[in-house]
């Protein structure tokens, strides 16, 4: 769910009229805070506390008293006087105080562990843009990220940004992550917030009863995982889903790779790739050996197969225009059109869309839904995605820094995963596969493009955290070795 700052307001009224004291959830929101922080950040490091004097700073202090348990030294940076702050969280630095560090600040990258820095100088109830002496800590904390190399955590949502329409205010904080607490902001997704917000995790708290809600979603662990079942433990290959994947061709055999790579990494029990003659023999040797290679003299000879699911379009290229139209048109199951096969779609008109005999599962880059639209401009990637799966039946996964998920008749979708690392060739041929997969284990187009979406982008999480890669360095094959990792983070209930 994803609300607007009144309502955000009205519920935090509503739960606290129903008894439930501010201190346990400013007490829960800190603790989720510290959790989210080590998420990110395994090695204990600096912790830099910026605050105002409202319950964010509170949530702050909670959080860095966690943290200063688990070996993080602390630093705090406050725009107030200590009589100015909040009675609550004037009670929760008292707590802290013994183990913040004393002595001027070195703003300087720590030699031993991360420097990282909470953003809390303004809460909610705050409008306009940022006044001194806030605006000299927010610029102070771009200075740091930018030239010390401080990871910035926001609390609730990056300070100068507002919380609705998502416009940044001048200064506006930088963050890496943004810790939405209990459900994310509407301004949190608003495509002009996306560089000041960064990463979304949302916080949730169990105090706070929504009820139901209807409008647009943050996709989240604990809420995916309940449509996600533990396998039975006498589950066989022939449970799990025969996937055939159309992909590559001579001179993108990589393409092929990753979208089978990423079908087996998603769970399929059976995976098989349907190769023409002319790259037969060379995708023969360049697939894992778990996948069947076989030799089909046209793509449509997969309906001669028994298949569960199919992925089509990664590096196939547009030689076989008319059959790939009659796939996309005529398989019976569930099928991932993507890359080749959605320009492919583009050109030839949206009709074949219309007439599919099985539920579709479309996965374009951000140059591709442009293609599919004719060539109109994306302005606002949520409102596309919506006006597109009104007019054509299909689930629509628009790619990109903040993944878009649409079906008619069903909320919008955000998924919050990921970073600018995955911005290279091959990550969403992995995608292709592992919603494949998924789509061959039961899941609808729905829950396998949300599923998806969140794994892959939770798996270049992990490359980088625990992989040891950076967003320079990260590879499709970063994601494919983390999935495992991805698929257990998914059950954990990470952010």
């Amino acid at each position: 769910m994803i609300l607007s700052r009144e309502a955000m307001q009205a519920l935090e009224a509503r739960t606290i009229a129903r008894g439930i004291a501010a201190d346990v959830l400013m007490e829960t929101a800190g603790a989720k805070l510290a959790r989210c922080i080590t998420q990110f950040h395994p090695q204990p490091g600096l912790l830099v506390c910026s605050t105002g004097k409202g319950h964010n700073a509170g949530d702050a202090f909670v959080a860095a008293r966690h943290l200063s348990s688990a070996g993080w030294r602390v630093l705090v940076r406050s725009a107030f006087d200590l009589p100015d702050l909040a009675p609550l969280s004037r009670q929760k630095f008292d707590l802290l105080r013994p183990a913040v560090l004393r002595g001027p600040f070195q703003p300087s990258v720590p030699r031993e562990g991360p420097l990282v820095q909470l953003d809390a100088l303004v809460g909610l109830g705050a409008r306009g843009p940022l006044r001194e002496p806030l605006a000299s800590l927010a610029l102070e904390m771009n200075t740091l990220r930018r030239e010390a190399g401080a990871h910035t955590v926001a609390v609730d949502f990056p300070s100068g940004l507002d919380p609705d329409t998502g416009t940044p205010g001048d200064p506006c904080v930088m963050a890496d992550v943004t810790a939405a607490i209990g459900f994310a902001k509407t301004g949190l997704v608003a495509d002009a917030a996306t560089d000041h917000v960064g990463r979304i995790a949302v916080l949730e708290i169990p105090d706070f009863a929504a009820g139901e809600h209807g409008g647009p979603e943050m996709l989240t662990a604990a809420a995916l995982r309940r449509h996600w079942p533990p396998r039975a433990f006498d589950t066989n290959k022939g449970m799990c889903g025969r996937v055939v994947i159309l992909a590559g061709s001579r001179g993108t055999l990589g393409a092929a790779y990753f979208a089978t790579a990423g079908a087996v990494r998603g769970g399929a029990g059976l995976v098989s790739l349907g190769a023409l003659p002319d790259a037969y023999e060379l995708l023969a040797t360049k697939v894992m050996p778990e996948v069947m290679v076989r030799p089909f003299k046209q793509l449509t000879d997969v309906f001669t197969l028994p298949v569960d699911a199919i992925g089509i379009g990664p590096g196939l290229g547009t030689g076989s225009e008319a059959r790939t139209l009659r796939i996309v048109r005529e398989a019976p199951c569930p099928t991932v059109v993507d890359a080749d096969a959605l320009t492919i779609v583009a050109h030839a008109g949206l009709q074949h869309l219309d007439q599919a005999k099985g539920p579709r599962l479309l996965t374009p880059h951000p140059g591709e839904m442009t293609r599919l639209l004719a060539g109109k401009k994306i302005k606002d990637r949520a409102a596309v995605a919506r006006q597109f799966t009104d007019r054509h039946p299909v689930t629509l996964l628009l790619k990109g820094a903040r993944t878009v998920i649409a079906e008619k008749g069903r909320p919008l979708r955000y998924n919050p995963t990921g970073h600018p690392g995955m911005a290279t060739g091959g990550m969403g041929d992995v995608l292709t596969g592992v919603c494949s997969a998924l789509l061959g284990q039961g899941a609808d187009t729905y829950l396998a493009a949300s599923i998806g979406a969140w794994v892959c982008g939770r798996a270049a999480d992990i490359a980088i955290v625990r992989g040891g890669q950076s967003v320079e360095s990260m590879a499709p094959a970063d994601v494919l070795e983390n999935l495992g990792r991805a698929f257990d983070s998914l059950r954990a209930g990470d952010f």
